[in-house]
C-alpha cells in the first residue's frame, strides 16, 4: 500500500523527531547527570533508528535522514516529487526536537551538536565513509524507497550503533544532515556545519555507485532514468 504524501511527510517529521529528541537527548541528559556513557548514547541512536524503522518504515520508507532520500532517489527509488517534502519534514521535525531540548536543558552548551574531535578534513572524510556504509546497508536491506521488518531495523539500527560508538568521538557520526542541522541552530554551534552537511551527501551517492556495481541488476540505476 503505497500512502498518501502527507501521511508520508508526517511519518518523516514524526520519525526524525524521535531520531534527534531522543539522540542527542541522550548526550544532553548524560552530560547533565552523568548517568550515560559513550556507549550507552551509541546504544539509544540504534535503539531509536530501529523502533522508529518499526514504527513507520511500512508508511514513509523511514529514512529520517536528506542524505538517505537523495540517495534513493539518484538510486532510481525515490521520485523527484518526493524529495523536497521529506527533506522539509525531516529538517522540521530535527528542529522541532532541538527545540525542545533547548527549553528542557537551557543550561546546556551544545545541545548534542556534532563537532569534530579533531581536524575538519579528518572528520568530513569519516562522515563520508561511514554514510557510505549506512546508506549501502540500508539499499541492501530496503525494498524500494521503503525499509520494512525487523531484519530491517536491526541491520540499519544496528549500523549506526556501530558507526557511534566507535566514531562518535572523533566525527559525532551524524552520517544526517538533519541531525546535525538541528543541534547546531539550537546551541549556535554553526562553524562545522559544513562538514555535516556535505559529507553525508556524498557518501550515500558513493553507496548507490557501490550497490549498482556489487549487488543484482536493477539493484540501483545510477545515474537514475527519468520516469
Amino acid at each position: 500500500m503505497k500512502y498518501p504524501l502527507f501521511k508520508r511527510v508526517a511519518a518523516e517529521a514524526f520519525g526524525t523527531f524521535w531520531l534527534v529528541f531522543a539522540g542527542t537527548g541522550a548526550i544532553v541528559i548524560g552530560d547533565t547527570t552523568g548517568a550515560l556513557s559513550h556507549l550507552g548514547v551509541a546504544a539509544v541512536f540504534g535503539l531509536v533508528v530501529f523502533v522508529m524503522i518499526s514504527a513507520v518504515g511500512d508508511i514513509s520508507g523511514a529514512h529520517f535522514n536528506p542524505a538517505v532520500t537523495i540517495g534513493f532517489l539518484c538510486a532510481g527509488r525515490l521520485p523527484l516529487s518526493d524529495v523536497a517534502p521529506y527533506i522539509v519534514a525531516q529538517v522540521g521535525g530535527a528542529l522541532l526536537a532541538s527545540f525542545t531540548l533547548l527549553a528542557l536543558f537551557p543550561a546546556h552548551a551544545t545541545m548534542g551538536a556534532t563537532l569534530p574531535a579533531g581536524g575538519a578534513l579528518q572528520s568530513w572524510l569519516l562522515e563520508v565513509i561511514l554514510t557510505l556504509g549506512l546508506m549501502y546497508v540500508i539499499l541492501a536491506v530496503s525494498t524500494g524507497a521503503r525499509e520494512r521488518g525487523i531484519t530491517a531495523g536491526l541491520a540499519i539500527g544496528g549500523f549506526v550503533a556501530l558507526a557511534a560508538a566507535f566514531a562518535g568521538p572523533v566525527s559525532g557520526a551524524s552520517m544526517n544532515p538533519a541531525r546535525s542541522i538541528g543541534p547546531a541552530l539550537a546551541s549556535g554551534h554553526w562553524a562545522s556545519l559544513w562538514i555535516y552537511l556535505t559529507a553525508p551527501l556524498l557518501g550515500a551517492l558513493l553507496a548507490v555507485g557501490a550497490c549498482a556495481c556489487s549487488r543484482e541488476p536493477g539493484c540501483c540505476r545510477f545515474p537514475a532514468r527519468a520516469g
